[in-house]
């Protein structure tokens, strides 16, 4: 196990929240993030109430109707985009750092979120200023296009597992469509969120156009969904919320984007290089504490190599390095909070009631240096079934459950036996093959000889309960537009169906 080598940053954080372009304490409940690698308090915040999320909304409208944003040309407010990825660029350590504390994340990790957010602002101020207009092919006397408009006020509610990262790419491409955001950070991580209304407002940004209002789903997150004033919620989260949030957003006739739960398969055949796939396996589900939607927690491996590749990923699991994220030799960190650590535990009792043999971890590190963290072992479960609760239901921590299979039919049935479609990863030396199977797979994103990579020029999205609606790419803007069609009239003469039928009547 590994201790601490580098000294905790100071955080420097007021208990204000971010309501309405203005610097207030919030009126809600008072919320204590911790740093899970110890356990210790970190700060105190005012989390949102109801009637903050009502004073963001009445000025975010306010902001969006008023010429000095609405009137802006789209490279003009690419130009406050750009701004915020630069100061992003210019803090990145202190967000690192601050990310770490409130996390638990690796540095090397929340350095690497640091820059996707400043990389997704670029991207799509890159975006909304070369992004054009279609003139569609017209069918009568008149010119006709088809144009993208904003829809106003927009909800963004985020995880707790990927902050920084996961705020760009909602508010991101929402203001570049020339939204207000309302962003809702999850009540155990908000400080990164609050750090970051403080560069976008230092970015010149007019006010009213950005909030940052911390606090539970239940109350902050419903007043969001449920208000008349916004116009559309992007959640990122549990298939449980996203599935509440979708049934009020039906109430209201509003589009909501929905990026859920996983439990993607990471697939080994045969002729895989057994080097490559198992550092891809251990990244795919022991990288980030295992505490991601994409996690490769379901490990099906070819019958005729199972043995073989069963004992070397337990021997390479059992030698990751466990410990505090400020720790550079540290592989895997502690999970975001006691009370998450104590979830991923009981799942992996019940994964034991149900006959699972467990290979390694399964349990707390008995260091007493890591004794007050949220540290889990990085755990390897097999024999049991895939329709065990073990294997359909997202644990979201650091276990893998490794499954054989017998053929590729035996695959694709198992693999895609599941609520879920998220994601999915394939290690085999068979192009053919490989692509065979990803066309098979039901996943929103397939990966072949690696894991885990990603582009905010390539779309994201899930089938079945991993979600509704696509993030990132070129079009990731239009999520946040309404389409509009307009037709130009080219007649010289009075429509047909207008005119007088008798001299007498003209």
């Amino acid at each position: 196990m590994l201790r601490s080598t580098v000294a905790a940053p100071e955080v420097a954080i007021s208990d204000e929240i971010l309501v309405g372009g203005r610097w207030r304490r919030g009126t809600g409940e008072l919320l204590e993030p911790i740093d899970p690698a110890t356990g210790d308090r970190i700060a105190a915040v005012h989390a949102a109430s109801p009637e903050d999320v009502h004073i963001a909304v009445r000025h975010g409208q306010d902001a969006v109707d008023d010429p000095t944003w609405r009137g802006l040309a789209p490279h003009q407010r690419a130009s406050y985009l750009y701004r915020i990825a630069a100061l992003i660029e210019r803090d990145t350590e202190q967000l690192a750092l601050l990310q770490t504390r409130n996390t638990g994340k690796t540095l090397a990790e929340t350095r690497a979120l640091v820059a996707s957010a400043a990389g997704t602002f670029r991207f799509f101020a890159a975006a909304a200023e070369t992004r054009e207009a279609r003139v569609t092919p017209a069918r009568g006397d008149y010119l006709s296009m088809s144009t993208h408009e904003p829809i106003g006020v927009v909800g963004a509610i985020t995880p707790w597992n990927s902050p920084i990262a996961s705020d760009a790419q909602k508010v991101a491409p929402a203001l570049a469509a020339g939204n207000a955001v309302l962003l809702k950070p999850a009540e155990w991580t908000p400080l990164v969120a609050l750090a970051l209304g403080r560069i976008v407002m230092e970015a010149g940004i007019p006010p009213g156009l950005f909030s940052v209002l911390p606090g539970p789903g239940a109350t902050v997150g419903d007043a969001l969904v449920r208000h008349p004033g916004i116009g559309k919620v992007s959640f990122t989260g549990g298939t449980a919320t996203g599935r509440t949030i979708g049934r009020n957003a039906a109430e209201k006739i509003m589009p909501v984007s929905l990026e859920l739960g996983g439990k993607s398969p990471n697939v080994v055949f045969a002729d895989a290089s057994l080097e490559h796939a198992i550092a891809g396996l251990l990244f795919g589900i022991f990288s980030s504490s295992g505490q991601s939607c994409v996690a490769g927690s379901r490990i099906f491996v070819a019958e005729v190599i199972y043995d073989q590749l069963l004992r070397r990923l337990v021997a390479a699991t059992r030698a990751l390095r466990v410990g505090p994220g400020t720790d550079p030799r540290t592989q895997v960190g502690p999970l975001v909070h006691p009370d998450h650590r104590d979830r991923v535990a009981a799942m992996v009792d019940g994964a034991r009631l149900e006959g699972a043999r467990v290979h390694c971890g399964g349990a707390a590190p008995t260091d007493p240096e890591l004794g007050t963290g949220a540290y889990y072992l990085p755990t390897v479960l097999d024999g049991l079934d895939n329709s065990a609760a073990t294997c359909q239901e997202e644990i979201f921590g650091p276990v893998a459950v490794v499954l054989p299979f017998h053929d590729e039919t035996d695959l694709i049935q198992q693999a895609n036996d599941t609520s879920y479609g998220l994601a999915c990863g394939i290690w085999t030396s068979d192009y053919r093959k490989a692509w065979r199977i990803g066309k098979a797979i039901q996943a929103g994103t397939v990966w072949v000889n690696t894991y885990k990579q990603f582009s905010i020029s390539t779309p994201f999205s899930g089938v079945k309960e991993s979600g509704l609606g696509t993030e990132k790419g070129r079009d990731g803007i239009l999520a946040y537009t309404h389409q509009k069609s307009i037709y130009i009239g080219l007649n010289d003469q009075p429509l047909p169906w207008a005119e007088a039928s008798s001299p007498d009547e003209r």
